[in-house]
């Protein structure tokens, strides 16, 4: 998504109206907590949601009250403001966001992780003396990717937080946070975004999208525009109707495809293949263990006849069994991003652990 507008230059905010709605009466009543978390799955609008309050409460409280003046109705900044355009080009000095940094000079590749060194400088600059007179505000973009280290760090700083100093925490997984972080901080719970928002957004972003790929993709995304743009970015369409023309063909693989598909993914230049088919095949996998613990019922298919073929699966093993597949093969893609191992090999072998299974 390196070509879409970032958090910080988005002045639009879709499917979360609840959320601001939250964050405004929180504003207008004079209570405003200092540190909030907001939470939901990657890519629906959390970071977005997070700097167009950052650059609300920056501004003062907005651009004025409602249509007969009073509070503010809408957290919205219009983009040629000096504080949306001073956050945008990152020199607000009141500002300051937390983010993975660059592995080396060369900017290739991020960090894995938020080091200590990346927060050591939160506390002292939310204590400082706001330079325009109003907030401090401080965005962590992850909390999730902090280190144990800086996990603490921040902790120190959430036990005794400045005047005037909001801390607003990104999260995918809250409960990958300290319990004493997450108790620190009031909750703000994001949802995934209705598919007719996500298909909306891929027809603003991606205009030249046909209408059959764009139906299926803003399915594919489970309501995140961020996972719907990178799978149109890197092939994750065609990728996951190859999988399940794949998976058609069991009880017995089609061998020879098989392989041209893993030497497709395992290519060295095309890293990003691999870990779209291993998200998406676990995706598929655990919405056959969903469907089986819900009794089947109709399945909201991508692919033509994928409902059939789940449907299909389940009756061929058990939920325990199937669930047990989930679990290896989730395992073994993880495994081989961690420690680099065959590529090709590991796809070829999450196919044929589901063919084991049914194979009579």
């Amino acid at each position: 998504m390196s070509e879409d507008i970032h958090p910080r230059n988005n002045p639009d905010l879709f499917g979360h109206g609840a959320a601001e709605r939250s964050l405004l009466d929180a504003w207008n009543s004079g209570r405003l907590a200092h540190a909030w978390l907001i939470c939901g799955p990657k890519g629906i609008g959390k970071a977005t949601l997070a700097y167009r309050f950052a650059r609300f409460v920056l501004a003062g409280g907005g651009e004025g009250g409602g249509l007969f003046g009073g509070q503010p109705d809408s957290l919205e900044i219009r983009p040629d403001h000096p504080v949306f355009r001073r956050i945008g080009a990152q020199g607000h000095a009141d500002l300051e966001a937390v983010e993975r940094r660059w592995a080396d000079d060369k900017k290739a590749k991020l960090k894995t992780e938020i080091v200590v060194d990346d927060v050591r400088g939160v506390g002292g600059f939310l204590s400082l003396t706001p330079a325009e007179g109003g907030w401090r505000v401080v965005i962590i973009d992850s909390a999730d990717e902090m280190n144990r280290n800086a996990a603490n760090a921040v902790l120190k700083v959430l036990e005794e937080p400045p005047r005037k100093a909001l801390l607003l925490l990104v999260s995918h997984s809250p409960g990958r946070l300290l319990p004493t972080i997450r108790s620190r901080c009031r909750r703000l719970v994001l949802q995934p975004l209705a598919e007719a928002t996500v298909a909306d957004l891929l027809t603003r972003h991606r205009p030249g999208l046909a209408a059959a790929d764009l139906a299926a993709l803003a399915r594919l995304a489970e309501g995140s525009i961020g996972k719907a743009l990178a799978l149109a970015d890197e092939g994750g369409l065609d990728l996951y109707r190859d999988l399940v023309g794949l998976l058609q063909g069991l009880p017995r693989l089609d061998v020879p495809a098989l392989h041209a598909f893993g030497d497709r993914v395992a290519r060295p230049e095309n890293e990003a293949a691999f870990r779209t088919v291993a998200e998406l095949m676990a995706w598929w996998l655990a919405r056959l263990v969903r469907a089986g613990g819900t009794g089947g019922g109709a399945i909201a298919e991508v692919v033509a006849g994928e409902g059939a073929l789940m449907a299909q699966l389940l009756t061929a093993a058990s939920l325990e069994h199937w669930l047990e597949v989930w679990e290896k093969i989730t395992t073994l893609f993880a495994r081989t991003e961690a420690v680099h191992l065959d590529r090709k090999q590991a796809v070829l072998s999450a196919f044929l652990s589901v063919e084991r299974l049914v194979r009579p």
